[in-house]
């Protein structure tokens, strides 16, 4: 694929990264290797509450950008949000870094915020207890997974303009249909971006079912239960598993894909799904530059 052809790509996305935006990297001196004094642009990160109606429910951390997207996500993926709740208004004020989420069901989380499970996701993610318990409901599509589409996700996202490659430190999410980027979304944490993802999901109507999560960090037990909470069939990653992510992924059918790399993919769960039809000859080397690993 030429640079034109990825730049078309990039525009065709519904949202995609802005390296850009002053608010989200700042310029830091430092001294490199050889004492020589430098400046680098490094990654922003402040604290967002998140109420849902009168309640307060955590303060994340986060890039701050697409702040109603991350709490609306958040709130969904926790079983907080149900897919038939009526979001009402979704409130962001950002002298106070604060989301109020309102929904027109009477909502009281007191008991279900003191039962916890910490995960190993960046910036100390949390799995409830009872999302545990709500993945034994989750029945995933059985489509189909051309392995044609995964080689050309990993080359568009590799390689499109992103906060990772001018700063570092931090990770994308990306929500695909088929071959096609749509939503393209980077934190300080996966979690949160895979939060933002179901927050737009859920805010846009988008259907589930025919879509694919390509995340840049790895596919933990955090990144499974959210992904198959969300309804979509089909996790794929450049990085590698966990044990216990493997083992929910089959437990709930989910097609779990890593270390992308390349020409190079391993299936661990769900392979009923691929479709061989890429000619792996025809597949071009990783580019140099790529995403956190």
């Amino acid at each position: 694929m030429t640079n034109q052809e990825f730049s078309d790509v990039a525009t065709d996305l519904l949202i995609q990264p802005d390296p850009d935006n002053p608010r989200l990297t700042r310029a830091v001196s430092g001294i490199d290797q050889n004492g020589i004094p430098c400046e680098i642009r490094v990654v922003e990160e402040r604290p967002l509450t998140i109420y849902l109606n009168a309640q307060e429910i955590v303060t994340a951390m986060t890039i701050g950008d697409y702040p109603e997207y991350l709490a609306v996500g958040y709130l969904r993926n926790q079983g907080m949000l149900l897919p038939d709740d009526v979001i009402t208004r979704v409130d962001y004020d950002d002298e106070i870094e604060t989301v109020v989420v309102r929904t027109e069901r009477r909502t009281d989380y007191e008991e279900k915020l003191k039962k916890k499970t910490r995960t190993s996701g960046c910036a100390v993610g949390t799995v409830f207890g009872d999302m545990m318990e709500g993945l034994e409901a989750v029945q995933l599509p059985q489509v189909e997974l051309r392995t044609s589409w995964l080689y050309a996700l990993a080359q568009q996202i590799n390689t499109m303009p992103s906060l990772y490659l001018q700063a570092g430190a931090i990770h994308g999410s990306v929500l695909c249909h088929r071959d096609r980027p749509l939503v393209y979304m980077e934190d300080v944490g996966r979690h949160n971006a895979v939060d933002k993802i179901a927050g737009w999901m859920m805010m846009e109507g988008t259907t589930p079912a025919d879509k694919i999560l390509y995340t840049t960090g790895r596919l933990t037990s955090e990144m499974v239960i959210k992904t198959a909470l969300m309804g979509i069939p089909v996790l794929a990653s450049r990085s590698g598993f966990t044990a216990w992510g493997v083992e929910i992924a089959r437990q709930v059918g989910l097609t779990v894909i890593g270390r992308m790399r390349g020409k190079r993919f391993i299936c661990l769960s769900g392979e009923e799904r691929l479709v061989r039809d890429a000619d792996i000859d025809t597949v071009p080397d990783e580019p140099r530059k790529g995403h956190r690993k």
